[in-house]
């Protein structure tokens, strides 16, 4: 049986996967495919960085269950670093990829995790009364 935790990280992985659907797709049929190319890259960097946050988090509970101690961190450079590679890219082509997209993509996932967490709270409060 799932734990709630692993619904949760289910649910925002397959929300994430489907924003990056119709990102693609909007950069294959789309008359702006910079936009949604920027938008793309920062999304898929943003889902990596949600996945490699998701992980840590998981790995770090089960240290502080087995051992009582807190071992290692979140990731917190390796999500940071692959965010800088990715404004990186789109700097060095910026004829491919747009800036700003790119900046709203790399916070989708953020988005994402709010909106997960708006619906349940507002789900189990409708469950509760």
């Amino acid at each position: 049986m799932m734990s709630e935790y692993d619904l949760m990280v289910t649910r925002q992985r397959k929300w994430m996967l489907f924003l990056l659907a119709i990102i693609v797709i909007g950069a294959g049929f789309s008359s702006y495919p910079r936009i949604f190319n920027g938008l793309l890259l920062g999304s898929a960097v943003s889902f990596y960085n949600l996945w490699l946050l998701q992980h840590k988090t998981k790995a770090l509970g089960k240290a502080v269950i087995e051992t009582g101690k807190v071992r290692g961190g979140l990731g917190t450079f390796s999500r940071l670093a692959a965010t800088m590679l990715s404004v990186l890219i789109a700097l060095r082509f910026n004829e491919i990829f747009h800036i700003i997209a790119l900046v709203f993509g790399l916070v989708s996932s953020y988005i994402i995790i709010g909106i997960d967490v708006a619906f349940r709270f507002i789900f189990q409060r409708k469950h509760i009364k």
